[in-house]
């Protein structure tokens, strides 16, 4: 591989002090210190550096920090790496050896190599730019050559130190039904760890993304934030260790709770990406970035549109037939719909599918509910003009199923112990570390996709975490939790080869897969379970920090909403659902025609606008965080062209005062028209129709009303704007 020297490379090599490694991208440079025979380590991570600038950093007091600390010669500090030797050494030593420099479509690919100075124990750390994303993904690729076995007891993905200064740390958290929260805090002495022991989900109750803001408590649009998110879809652990020096300590990388590795003679083994990112325009800066860099090179079909669907299961639950699937589809045909859904509750022949507690494994259509088999359905879906999409769970089964009954050495079970059982008193994880499991995954999707070429979407569920430790295939049980996401990527490779086409949403009991570790081969995912739109605007607020609109699928539910049985208006819930992928989540036969003619209207509205929402910049402008009483944000389109400002009153009290809130990501030179989607007010906002500059938008704002105006009878306590900017 060819080496590329920068001009303060060049000079510092020329002053025979060369230890300089220069990683940049568009608007950010990272600087590493890899003089051979030394311990690599980092000198910078931040905006953009000249060669000058980079060359005088030493001149200006700053100091190097241990790029990745191994155990057992320094132990003052967090190690990345640990590892027992096969003669019970427990220290390593590791010295830059070598340094190559690559090119790849989207930037560079640098490989620092180290090596024990006294073990042939090899450790790469890889960095690889993302230039036009502003996107620093590193991992490491650990190697062992001893020949006998070495056991890894820590294997972390990456680190980088942060100057301690007003630093707060920015990081989602939740439940199911609750995902996505944010929590922010200031960074003080002591330890902060964040980390998920699920096994199978890894984002309902923490996520393993953070933001770092460096310039005090973080502010949207403006200030300095670093970005750090672990492409893994297992256990991780992200630590923050911050003790009497001048610096905190981040580390991200799979949790080495249980997991001790032993890497036998000559293996390698590669850890998840570490992506990390920094912006100097605030949160909504990092996330820009995220969402570009997912789009382009994780998401599955990042640059496709979305379709606008309806799912079966709050409208009508296990309760399957086909003329009720056929009233669905036909309903969302009739509103402008693209795609129905039939979730839970369709198959099972011995055990039908009936309630939760029985049948998953056994993926065969029930003759009772549907005499006539998917075929028919994606033919009537079809015929009503809409696509048809499926549930499956195909990591998962029940005790009660015919295929438990045939394979029960396909179950997370520990020996010598009962199966523990989940959801329903019988739900059980297959194991996707052993490969009959692995294929068996595939061929559900295979039979499925056989007979039924034309499905279009396909909805993943996993209902269920490890619920106790114990492979029945591996011989090394420590191994489960790694080996398990290297047979659901086997499967997943293999189903996305042959199914390039398909549309796969994650589904993990709601959003315990909102990760870009399991996003590459899944369009979306389901942000929650929870459907409630004022709960929604919290949740998706957060999930926003890292994951792009198209990606987040939000749906219109009914009310009294069936998790927290609040009741919003129509409006409302429509309105929250237009900021991500829009889809419907309801028994249309139970609406009103007014209502039907609402959504209807939404929908077309909503296709106009969605180029926007699904692959415009997002600029979030105030938080439900902060109890101002509302939320507001808004969807740039790259070109700034067009863009969608949205406004949602979260809090009812008399004599409220709301502040305008002024725009972001606007064009200041051009002329703005302002249109009203889903108005149900009697008169039109004063600036319907209207014109202004987007310097006038961004420096003052407009006067959103604090409440909807109907006709009286109509008239609730929950308000709601969407406008639409279109530039002359």
């Amino acid at each position: 591989m060819k080496r590329v020297f920068t001009l303060a490379a060049a000079l510092l090599s020329a002053l025979g002090l060369y230890a300089q490694e220069v990683i940049s991208t568009k608007s950010t440079t990272m600087v590493l210190e890899a003089e051979k025979g030394h311990e690599l380590r980092i000198l910078y991570y931040g905006t953009k550096l000249s060669d000058e600038e980079i060359a005088s950093l030493k001149d200006a007091g700053y100091r190097t920090q241990r790029a990745y600390p191994a155990y057992g010669l320094i132990n003052t500090e967090e190690a990345a790496l640990a590892v027992t030797h096969s003669d019970g050494n427990m220290t390593l030593q590791l010295q830059v050896s070598d340094i190559n420099e690559d090119t790849w479509e989207g930037g560079k690919l640098i490989t620092i190599t180290s090596k024990d100075t006294h073990y042939p124990f090899v450790v790469k750390s890889v960095y690889k730019t993302y230039d036009e994303q502003d996107m620093i993904g590193t991992w490491t690729e650990i190697t062992n050559g001893e020949k006998k076995p070495v056991v890894l007891t820590r294997y972390f993905s990456g680190v980088l130190p942060v100057r301690v200064d007003d630093v707060y740390v920015s990081h989602l958290y939740g439940t199911w039904a609750n995902e996505g929260r944010v929590c922010t805090e200031p960074l003080t002495r002591g330890y902060k760890l964040i980390k998920n022991l699920d096994g199978t989900r890894n984002s309902h109750t923490s996520h393993a993304e953070v933001m770092i803001s460096l310039d005090g408590k973080p502010q949207e649009n403006s200030g300095r934030v670093i970005g750090a998110a672990l492409c893994w879809p297992g256990n991780y652990e992200l630590a923050f260790h911050t003790t009497d020096e001048d610096f905190h300590h981040f580390l991200a990388g799979i949790c080495p709770d249980n997991a001790a590795y032993t890497l036998e003679s000559k293996e390698t083994f590669v850890t998840p990406e570490l992506a990390l990112t920094y912006s100097e325009q605030g949160l909504s800066g990092v996330s820009r970035n995220y969402h570009h860099w997912g789009r382009k090179y994780k998401l599955a079909h990042g640059d496709k549109e979305r379709k606008i669907l309806l799912n079966s299961w709050e409208g009508v639950y296990f309760d399957i037939n086909e003329p009720g699937m056929a009233q669905m589809m036909e309903d969302i045909a009739s509103m402008g719909g693209e795609l129905f859904v039939m979730d839970d509750g369709w198959f099972g022949d011995k055990y039908p599918r009936l309630v939760d507690n029985s049948s998953l494994g056994d993926w065969v259509v029930d003759k009772n509910k549907l005499p006539h088999g998917i075929g028919w359905l994606v033919k009537t879906a079809s015929e009503k003009g809409v696509k048809f999409g499926i549930w499956i769970e195909p990591e998962m089964a029940n005790s009660v199923s015919e295929l438990y009954e045939k394979h029960p050495e396909w179950v997370i079970k520990a020996s010598n112990r009962d199966i523990v059982t989940g959801r329903g008193g019988t739900q059980l994880v297959l194991d996707m570390s052993n490969p009959a499991v692995q294929d068996y995954v595939v061929k559900i999707v295979d039979d499925i996709m056989g007979e039924n070429p034309d499905i279009d979407y396909i909805k993943w569920d996993a209902n269920m975490p490890f619920s106790a430790h114990g492979s029945q295939y591996l011989k090394n049980q420590s191994h489960l939790h790694i080996e398990y996401w290297r047979g659901f990527v086997n499967a997943c490779d293999r189903i996305r080869a042959k199914y390039p086409d398909l549309t796969i949403q994650c589904c993990a009991s709601g959003g315990g897969r909102a990760n870009w570790g399991a996003l590459p081969w899944f369009d979306e995912f389901w942000v929650s379970d929870n459907t409630d739109a004022l709960q929604r605007i919290y949740m998706q607020w957060g999930t926003s920090y890292f994951f792009p609109a198209m990606a987040m699928a939000a749906h219109i539910s009914a009310t009294p909403n069936h998790t927290v049985f609040r009741t919003t208006s129509l409006k409302y819930r429509i309105d929250v659902a237009m900021s991500a992928r829009l889809g419907m989540e309801i028994q249309p036969k139970n609406m009103t025609e007014e209502e039907k003619a609402l959504c209807r209207n939404a929908i077309s509205e909503y296709k106009m606008i969605r180029p926007i929402v699904q692959f415009g910049d997002i600029y979030r402008l105030v938080s439900p965080y902060d109890d101002h009483g509302f939320a507001s944000m808004m969807h740039v389109a790259s070109d700034k062209q067009k863009a969608v400002f949205y406004w949602w009153k979260i809090a009812n009290f008399y004599d409220e005062h709301f502040p305008r809130v002024r725009m972001a990501g606007l064009d200041p030179e051009k002329q703005y028209t302002i249109k009203e989607l889903n108005r149900i007010d009697l008169k039109p906002l004063p600036y319907e129709g209207k014109s202004f500059t987007g310097k006038f938008l961004m420096e003052n704002g407009l006067e959103i009303p604090a409440t909807n105006e109907p006709e009286y009878s109509k008239k609730t306590d929950w308000s709601s704007r969407v406008l639409y900017l279109e530039a002359k």
